[in-house]
């Protein structure tokens, strides 16, 4: 490609112009209407078209490029090709590749995303766009967190999209403020009344959650008997089964001790009645592993008349007594699994249990003090003048005083 009617300017900053072809009729050469634009990234010649006639539009694109090669963010026309499928395949196969267990929820989230952008181009979806999206969903009667964990999962696909120059910068998201915290937990009568109502395969399933705070559905139904030391004393979560991806340890206390103890003879009756073994610590009455126990903790929750709980309150309550316990933050986050502490305080539910062992606990205090003390000289003087006018105007009260 020829050009001609280059735009002279200092070397170095760019340069506009309109290429020419050659007429296969006449063999002229013919200018072509649209202005293209050419700059230097590192040293590499990019030529890019303005799809524009008008040369001040070409001259305004030369300037936005330059300024985006000055401050380090990516530069080119393939940015202006990428698109919400573009930035959709970058953040799945960045979960792939790093073995991310929450894929399958990000790809859900993606559904909703795609509904919305699907013939978008990055470049376009803008803070605007984002607002509009916000609005709709909101009309679709989604929730604010729902929204929000969807917004996430694209503003992550805009950062990894700018990491490999596939996009200028990421858009300002507008996140919603959640109000739909749970704040759920058992109390020990209302404990004992699930327990009463669970299938027995499941009791010492739950009993474990309430002590230990442990998710029953991905860290308790997964134990082998290999994850149990009676003799060190401890209940162990290994690397990357755990949602924060760390390895955690819980001590065998006397109450676990002997749930545990009980069900390790359970699992020995059952391998002895199939005749094969059994590696699972809370398994099914034929040995085989419990998948999911919601929809029976659901049951039992009905018959109970506990309405609205979920697995996961298990875990607040056992936030909630550690807390009652007295357990120094530091460790009991190492015992539940909380990696931050801000995630931790919104488990320590503060409840009306706990605000009366603190009233108790200040009364004792108070009753401890020694409130004896001496008067001060201005308290001295007003008791005086008091006596003095009571002895003037009263000569009962004088001669009393007397």
């Amino acid at each position: 490609m020829t050009n001609s009617e280059a735009t002279k300017g200092k070397r170095g900053f760019g340069r506009v112009f309109q290429p020419t072809y050659k007429d296969r009729a006449t063999g002229e050469r013919k200018l072509i209407p649209t202005w293209w634009i050419q700059y230097s990234i590192r040293g590499k010649r990019i030529r890019e078209s303005v799809k524009s006639t008008n040369r001040a539009d070409a001259v305004r694109l030369l300037k936005t490029r330059i300024a985006q090669a000055q401050s380090g963010r990516p530069v080119g026309p393939q940015i202006e090709r990428t698109t919400f499928e573009d930035l959709a395949t970058i953040l799945t196969d960045n979960y792939r590749a790093n073995g991310r267990k929450s894929l399958a929820s990000v790809e859900d989230r993606l559904k909703s995303l795609r509904a919305f952008f699907v013939d978008y181009k990055a470049r376009d979806i803008t803070a605007d766009r984002l607002t509009a999206y916000v609005a709709q969903r909101q009309q679709a009667g989604a929730q604010a967190s729902t929204i929000n964990r969807e917004l996430s999962a694209l503003r992550r696909a805009f950062t990894l999209a700018e990491i490999a120059g596939k996009v200028a910068s990421c858009p300002r998201f507008p996140m919603l403020k959640e109000h739909n915290t749970r704040t759920g937990f058992f109390e020990p009568p209302q404990f004992q009344a699930l327990i009463d109502e669970l299938p027995a395969y499941l009791k010492p399933v739950f009993q474990c959650a309430y002590m230990t705070g442990w998710r029953a559905q991905s860290e308790l139904l997964t134990r082998r008997w290999e994850h149990v030391d009676f003799e060190a004393g401890w209940l162990v979560l290994d690397p990357g089964e755990a949602k924060n991806e760390e390895a955690r340890l819980f001590p065998l206390t006397p109450e676990l001790r002997a749930v545990l103890e009980s069900q390790r003879e359970r699992v020995k009756q059952i391998a002895q009645s199939t005749c094969r073994p059994v590696p699972w610590v809370f398994p099914h009455d034929n040995g085989s592993p419990i998948k999911d126990c919601r929809k029976a903790f659901n049951n039992a929750c009905d018959r109970a008349g506990l309405v609205g709980r979920i697995p996961h309150d298990f875990r607040r309550t056992a936030v909630r007594n550690l807390e009652r316990a007295g357990v120094p933050r530091s460790a009991a986050m190492k015992l539940t699994g909380h990696k931050t502490e801000s995630v931790y305080q919104r488990y320590a539910i503060v409840d009306s249990g706990m605000l009366k062992e603190a009233a108790v606990k200040l009364a004792a205090l108070h009753a401890g003090e020694n409130r004896a003390y001496g008067m001060t000289p201005g308290q001295i003087e007003r008791l005086a003048a008091s006596a003095m006018l009571i002895a003037e105007t009263t000569p009962v009260a004088a001669s009393a005083i007397a």
